[in-house]
């Protein structure tokens, strides 16, 4: 088993005097998209903005690459290949979607390879092309979400923190999503820690999952064995005692090749 590219070693993190995550320890490999599942105030997205610099751990430790990253400045973090897209997509809205774009490029100076993503992004998201001379706070929600995804590949990460994705969008949207979540880690191998209350979605496109509760980690397994334990099935699927009937699964081995 391939050795971590994050880890996290008993992380606790806090807003003032109330503990958000207590004790987390967690791993995400190489070329993986692992998942943290939970309900509303379970610390997940207090989880992804520690690794990434905007909450300093009060106790514990978090190693990207091998080496530490506790407490660093996020523009130090996002130098060393780790992309942050925050709950509620955050978009520069007065930037036309093409500057928006070039902002997470910022750290890259070889203006051809920058070149060469924003065409693969616009292949990904078709609709960002067509509006590439916009604001980008005229765009939909969802168009807003591609643009936030698309602006954290632009940084050309090794790896991306997604944050709720599915946030406020349609099923279908939902679903669009995902699919290029999935394509952006078969692809381009970016690796991907994904927090997400839609399980079911989450479940089908991750590889490893953690369960969150009350800030702690109480249960973790490949996601294809999360799926088939029944406490995940009634609190998580909405299921009891029935045959997973999710939707299609992206497994590597089948699509996108």
């Amino acid at each position: 088993m391939s050795e971590a590219i994050l880890q996290l070693q008993n992380v606790e993190s806090a807003y003032g005097p109330i503990k958000a995550i207590r004790g987390v320890s967690l791993k995400v490999r190489p070329g993986e998209i692992a998942t943290v599942l939970g309900s509303n105030g379970a610390g997940k997205t207090t989880i992804l903005k520690t690794i990434s610099g905007i909450i300093d751990p009060r106790k514990g430790s978090v190693e990207f690459k091998g080496r530490s990253i506790t407490a660093k400045d996020p523009s130090f973090i996002v130098q060393q290949g780790l992309s942050h897209v925050p709950e509620g997509r955050e978009v520069f809205p007065l930037l036309s979607v093409r500057d928006n774009l070039l902002m997470g490029a910022y750290t890259r100076s070889n203006r051809d390879e920058v070149g060469r993503d924003m065409e693969t992004v616009f292949a990904y998201f078709p609709i960002l092309r067509e509006r590439a001379g916009q604001e980008a706070g005229l765009l939909s929600g969802g168009q807003q979400q591609m643009l936030a995804i698309s602006r954290a590949i632009m940084a050309a990460p090794q790896l991306i923190l997604l944050d709720e994705p599915s946030l406020g969008l349609s099923p279908k949207l939902t679903k669009e999503i995902f699919e290029i979540v999935v394509r952006i880690n078969r692809e381009r191998g970016t690796t991907i820690l994904l927090v997400e209350q839609n399980a079911n979605m989450a479940l089908n496109a991750s590889d490893y999952g953690y369960v969150l509760e009350n800030g702690r980690i109480v249960l973790e397994d490949s996601c294809d064995r999360l799926r088939e334990k029944e406490d995940i099935k009634e609190f998580y699927l909405g299921m009891k005692d029935e045959g997973v009937r999710g939707e299609r699964r992206w497994k590597k081995k089948k699509t996108w090749r």
